[in-house]
């Protein structure tokens, strides 16, 4: 008997269908993102970018301030959110919310594009993105490897003593396993985090007070949860539960400093979440410098959404005061 490969296996709309025979739909119309170019100079900001390949599977867009001077800016790589099934680094509000956080920061700007689930596996979509921090790493001049694929605007004005990383939603997800990688395996030239800043990202985890019943974000993440043994649950996964029992040490942070910024009413990835994580943080034993900070009254990534309203602009200047800080 013929199968229908066009039955729905999973139907989350707004954000996207699952079909059996493995295609997937997404509803960007409904969210009113859309792809947008790069631009030589945004007319709200000065800011310039463009468009380059890392690898056959990973590209980024740069970011370059527009007072840019002798002296080397901090390289900010991001991370764009939407659950790890949806987004992409070249959609208008990652774009505009870039040109806003670059020029605030004065900081060249990496924004990566990744591969997605359920199309791909999880450890694909986080290898992408360990690739584009490699490949910004490559810049470095401590890098003795011949790279052929460099960008000039890294080579000329990036600063590889004040690398940061940065996401929102499953962007601050990926930072998290970015960081959690970079202490345990060596980035090229030897270059070091300085700053990793999680805003409203990504994690589950068992909660007494929270009922994940209808709850989006989980219901996006039990569709692309990798198997996990039998009895677990999929907040059992240490992919989205940085306190899970089969987690890595947070100890073992690659990072000299961690920012992490949430939303009171943040009902995707509820705040008693996020606390949670700051205090397993702070009881590993990690020596960095921690800085938290929580806005009244808004939601999930509000600042991806309107970064020009003055709450997140504020925000914003947060992330910038969290990338200029000296080094002490």
């Amino acid at each position: 008997m013929a199968t229908n490969d066009n039955e729905v296996v999973t139907d989350l709309y707004p954000t996207f269908r699952l079909y059996k025979n493995g295609r997937v739909e997404r509803f960007y119309e409904y969210f009113n993102v859309f792809y947008v170019p790069p631009s030589q100079e945004d007319p709200v900001t000065g800011v310039s970018s463009k468009d380059i390949t890392i690898s056959s599977h990973v590209s980024a867009r740069l970011y370059l301030p527009k007072n840019t001077s002798n002296e080397k800016l901090p390289v900010l790589v991001f991370y764009h959110g939407g659950g790890l099934v949806l987004g992409s680094a070249f959609f208008n509000k990652v774009h505009r919310f870039l040109n806003h956080l670059v020029s605030e920061s004065n900081a060249i700007g990496v924004s990566v594009e990744y591969r997605l689930a359920p199309e791909n596996d999880l450890a694909i979509l986080y290898e992408d993105c360990w690739t584009a921090l490699q490949w910004v790493a490559s810049h470095s001049e401590n890098n003795n490897s011949t790279n052929p694929n460099k960008d000039s605007w890294l080579t000329s004005y990036g600063d590889f003593n004040k690398v940061f990383i940065a996401g929102e939603s499953a962007g601050g997800n990926i930072v998290y396993h970015m960081a959690m990688r970079a202490g345990t395996e060596s980035l090229n030239g030897n270059v070091k985090i300085l700053g990793s800043i999680l805003a409203c990202p990504f994690f589950l985890m068992p909660e007494e007070n929270i009922d994940y019943q209808g709850n989006l974000a989980y219901n996006m993440w039990v569709t692309i949860c990798p198997e996990l043994e039998s009895g677990l649950s999929p907040i059992d996964s240490p992919m989205i539960n940085p306190l899970a029992e089969k987690a890595p040490r947070l100890l073992d942070l690659g990072c000299s400093r961690l920012f992490m910024g949430i939303a009171q009413n943040d009902v995707l990835v509820p705040r008693e979440i996020m606390v949670r994580f700051v205090e397993g943080v702070k009881r590993s034993g990690w020596n960095g410098e921690l800085e938290f900070f929580e806005v009244e009254g808004e939601e999930h990534c509000f600042f991806i959404e309107d970064p020009e309203a003055e709450k997140a602009k504020d925000l914003i200047k947060h992330f910038a005061s969290f990338i200029q800080h000296k080094r002490s």
